[in-house]
């Protein structure tokens, strides 16, 4: 099957994103992906940090999800939620949440990014810790094409997230991330979780420069369970498009079976010494 990443340089204004989230969503659909993930922030990189407090929404009620659940019922596909802010009891502070919409609109899964990004390197100072509750649980979710493994950007470096959920099928990697990081890391950290995890990859990204002045590393892309990366776009906005095949995903397992040669568990015993 077609699976396909949506790259976007989102605004800060909400109308404009959605259309162009709509726009690519019909167009990857028009070329046959029955999956679509969107990235992190596509319904807005704002001026300021707080700027998502305006757009946020309850769980179940807004025009993004609406958008989202109306796009799958139209073109009878999965769509990956990219994330989007979600209310809390804290109104100082959201949820950064991935949504994963079914053919017919209905929500299936939600993950709440657990690892909040902090970076500062002398001219930058980011911590999405200030306005965000990071989440507590590690989701999968069952699909017709195989077992589906949700995470968020920054998650991307920890990959003890991603051994806890079990043998999975796709990984899916929302991401923002910055063009210093991005640039040393993404595709290599990408590349890891897929031959680690003997799956598919796919990492929908901002790419590009935003009105706030912020420069997003893009280079979405789809990467196979070897570790290969199938389709790749450097940077602004398009679709990345790609095929999920279960017999490669049978054959990497089958010839090199790394997940069955496992011996360490996730939990570790400490040993003492004389």
């Amino acid at each position: 099957m077609k699976i396909a990443a949506l790259q976007i340089v989102s605004a800060p204004d909400l109308a404009t994103n959605l259309a162009t989230a709509e726009r690519l969503i019909d167009q990857a659909a028009s070329d046959g992906a029955q999956l679509v993930s969107l990235p992190e922030y596509f319904v807005q990189i704002g001026l300021h940090e707080t700027d998502k407090f305006q757009i946020a929404e309850e769980v179940g009620q807004g025009s993004i999800q609406e958008m989202l659940a109306s796009k799958a019922r139209q073109h009878n596909i999965w769509v990956a939620g990219g994330s989007i802010p979600i209310k809390t009891q804290d109104p100082a502070k959201v949820t950064n949440t991935a949504l994963l919409f079914n053919p017919q609109g209905e929500v299936v899964a939600r993950y709440d990014k657990v690892h909040l990004f902090r970076y500062q390197d002398g001219a930058r100072n980011l911590d999405e810790g200030r306005t965000m509750v990071a989440g507590t649980e590690i989701v999968t979710a069952g699909t017709p094409f195989g077992r589906i493994g949700m995470s968020i950007c920054y998650d991307l470096r920890f990959s003890e997230l991603y051994r806890a959920m079990g043998e999975v099928d796709l990984i899916l990697v929302p991401s923002a991330f910055t063009v210093p990081t991005g640039s040393a890391h993404w595709e290599v950290l990408l590349r890891a979780r897929a031959i680690e995890n003997q799956c598919y990859v796919l990492a929908a990204a901002q790419g590009g420069t935003h009105a706030s002045g912020r420069q997003t590393y893009g280079h979405s892309m789809l990467i196979d369970p070897w570790g290969e990366v199938v389709s790749v776009l450097p940077e602004g906005e398009g679709v990345v498009m790609g095929e999920m095949d279960p017999e490669r995903l049978k054959s990497v397992r089958h010839n090199l079976q790394a997940l069955r040669h496992r011996r360490l568990s996730t939990t570790a015993t400490e040993l003492l010494g004389p």
